[in-house]
């Protein structure tokens, strides 16, 4: 078990590391996205900055599954949520570009707010349900770009380690679509920062790609909630199934 006192100080590092390099990545990816209306670069920049702030604190990654999925697919990816360590883990090695649900407020940002509309990142205000039906609605839009949507279907972190109930939209979108369904359990993030600490505790992360799952296969909304459910429940540690 790695001592509280390294824990901290690799989680120094890791903020370290993002205020060194954040600052000068910006300067240089805002300006070429928003000029050239491409935002090729800035996906590239944002998504290694995301995935080495955890590395530079230890954490090591490993990947099962992947043969599962088509390169060229798009889909909606829905992965269990335990740890502030799950956005930056996953979102980076999703294959090929993914969008995802972000809050609403980040959009008050000048410039930044630029930015995320030419990722296609898509407003959610989670408190609001005519807005939330419309962020859905949105990133159905966003889709048929075949750029890939990664969710949370849980809507916040589980605060041990257990599935907690899954929110509909998510649902409603691969409904709506058509597009499959790409259950991910996320494995050893609650151990090395579980919900409630600020500590980055090392060790590896095994993201586990499950087989697509198709919604049209399906009678009902709930049979294909269950179904995801059950592919990311079955790949957890028994005692939090």
């Amino acid at each position: 078990m790695i001592s509280r006192s390294v824990a901290f100080c690799r989680t120094l590092l890791a903020l370290i590391f993002w205020i060194i390099f954040i600052p000068p990545a910006a300067l240089i990816a805002f300006p070429w996205t928003l000029i050239t209306g491409k935002v090729d670069l800035l996906y590239s920049v944002g998504m290694w900055l995301a995935l080495s702030g955890p590395r530079v604190a230890g954490v090591k990654v490993k990947l099962v599954g992947l043969d599962k999925i088509d390169p060229a697919g798009t889909y909606i990816f829905m992965s269990n949520h335990v740890s502030n360590l799950d956005p930056p883990i996953l979102v980076p090695l999703i294959p090929g570009r993914t969008s995802v649900l972000a809050k609403k407020e980040i959009w008050k940002i000048p410039i930044v707010n630029k930015a995320l509309d030419l990722a296609e990142i898509v407003p959610v205000e989670r408190s609001n349900r005519d807005s939330a039906i419309s962020s859905i609605r949105r990133a159905g839009e966003v889709m048929k770009h075949h750029i890939n949507m990664t969710i949370f279907p849980e809507g916040t972190r589980s605060p041990d380690g257990k599935l907690m109930p899954f929110k509909k939209g998510p649902f409603h979108l691969a409904a709506e679509t058509g597009f499959p369904i790409v259950p991910i359990t996320i494995l050893g993030t609650y151990e090395m920062m579980p919900k409630g600490t600020s500590i980055i505790r090392g060790g590896t992360a095994t993201l586990v790609f499950h087989a697509p799952i198709d919604p049209k296969q399906f009678a009902s909304r709930e049979d294909l909630v269950q179904a995801v459910r059950d592919a990311i429940n079955n790949a957890l540690p028994a005692d939090r199934r």
